[in-house]
């Protein structure tokens, strides 16, 4: 594929090999220093080619979709909808490649003029999860590339194939040798790549999305060199519930927030939180539609809405958070075991009795669990769910217009869903307080993340 670091050597499962080894330093500054004297085209070209790539991933969604699919087992239709999310922050950033506005401000002196100037920071590394193999890495590279920036797209080692392929519609959009680069790399070597990518003088900016542990070891790094970094770091988000909500319409959005990807998203709900008055009620009807919407199978297949989880270490840290909540005194609703397909195949499970004293409402579960927590007063709600030390997004049901405003101001989250279990958009800007990460993306906000200010006083006149 067109664009892979040079040093990388491709390999894979049919060979026995990884899929990389380790990149030399020598190639990778070679490319580095390439990449950074690099002329940047007009904001008209950058335009024009981010929406040709666009385009390309529209015209093979149906192969791309297959990808993720065979690369993490995600149910195709699901695959189907990340490669259209995908390519609408192409499309997205490719229109806002040509509204990068600088500044004029009044000067306090007659003879002098003051300009604002925006340009590109530079190589930015660009450091991707497996859950969106495709979505995380257009999120981030479509705003850099708007920018006029090049990047190092460092792939999820269980997920290398699809930034490969994006790789390749780049090459056919267009997209200059050295502007988009990838380097795969197996789980081994991953520490140590991140560490170049992070450390290295020539790499200007940091982007990762990943887990929270992963993202204080990568800013340390960082730090070295002062470089400029964005993080979008674990979620561990509520889900609550008032007495005034529409029942059938919280258990709808439950049903997808929670179990999207087999609840492997940083944005899926962790923690319910059911208002005593209609806590049993929202329990049966959200049990029933467990049962009878979700079905746990192959991803290839037409009926399956659960696909395996990534891995045996994800199966077990369900298990565990399981085992440790009825150990507490939980009930079982529905699952709560291995699905008899076996392998890293999980049954959807539901969960009562559930206490704040729980393993699974104090860590980020990434699987298919649902926790409900019964609470008494709207105080108590808004308490347990800002306990937690990270903050992406948070959920909440009512139809009390002053109860509204009340908790989407009070929640200690980057984003809030109100009425609504899915939340993401190209146009909204994503991203999380606390230790939930640094900075956002997609919207008009994404691109200033690749973006210098730089003042200029022309005097003298």
């Amino acid at each position: 594929v067109h664009g892979v670091t040079p040093g990388v050597r491709c390999a894979g499962p049919g060979v026995g090999l990884p899929w990389t080894s380790m990149i030399s330093e020598r190639s990778f500054q070679h490319r580095m220093l390439c990449d950074s004297g690099l002329v940047s085209p007009s904001s008209q070209e950058r335009s024009a080619r981010l929406r040709r790539w666009y385009e390309l991933m529209m015209e093979n969604k149906e192969e791309l979709a297959r990808i993720i699919t065979a690369e993490n087992g995600k149910p195709l239709r699901e695959a189907q909808g990340e490669i259209t999310y995908s390519a609408s922050f192409l499309e997205w950033f490719a229109e806002e490649a040509r509204r990068i506005y600088g500044d004029v401000i009044p000067a306090s002196a007659k003879d002098r003029r003051v300009l604002v100037l925006k340009q590109p920071v530079g190589v930015a590394a660009i450091i991707t999860p497996w859950n969106f193999p495709s979505a995380m890495i257009t999120r981030k590279v479509g705003a850099a590339l708007a920018a006029g920036c090049t990047v190092v797209v460092k792939p999820a080692e269980d997920t290398p194939l699809s930034a490969l392929a994006l790789g390749e519609l780049a090459n056919q959009a267009g997209i200059p040798a050295g502007v988009y680069n990838v380097v795969p790399c197996s789980r081994q070597q991953t520490a140590a790549v991140g560490e170049v990518l992070c450390t290295d003088p020539l790499v200007s900016k940091i982007s990762f999305t990943g887990s929270t542990a992963t993202g204080k070891i990568l800013l340390k790094h960082a730090a070295g060199t002062v470089k400029r970094v964005s993080m979008e770091l674990g979620g561990h988000a509520p889900f609550i519930v008032f007495d005034s909500a529409n029942v059938d319409r919280a258990v709808a959005g439950a049903l997808a927030s929670k179990y999207r990807n087999s609840g492997q998203t940083c944005v899926c709900t962790n923690r319910f939180l059911v208002q005593k008055g209609i806590h049993d009620e929202f329990v049966e009807k959200f049990a029933k539609a467990i049962d009878k919407e979700l079905h746990v199978g192959n991803g290839f297949d037409a009926k399956t809405t659960q696909g395996p989880l990534i891995n045996e270490k994800a199966v077990e840290k369900v298990e565990k958070h399981i085992k440790d909540a009825v150990s507490q005194g939980a009930s079982v609703v529905t699952g709560g075991k291995r699905h008899s397909l076996g392998k890293n195949f999980f049954e959807p499970t539901l969960l009562t009795n559930v206490t704040t004293k729980m393993l699974c409402t104090q860590e980020e579960t990434f699987g298919p669990l649902a926790p409900v927590i019964k609470f008494d007063t709207e105080a108590e709600a808004v308490a347990i769910a800002n306990a937690a030390n990270v903050g992406l997004a948070g959920y909440f049901y009512s139809q009390d217009p002053a109860q509204i405003w009340r908790i989407a101001e009070q929640l200690e989250v980057g984003m809030v869903g109100v009425n609504e279990g899915i939340i993401s958009s190209p146009e909204c800007p994503f991203g999380g307080v606390k230790e939930s990460g640094l900075g956002r993306e997609g919207s008009k906000y994404g691109i200033d993340e690749y973006l210098e200010i730089k003042y200029v006083c022309f005097g003298g006149l």
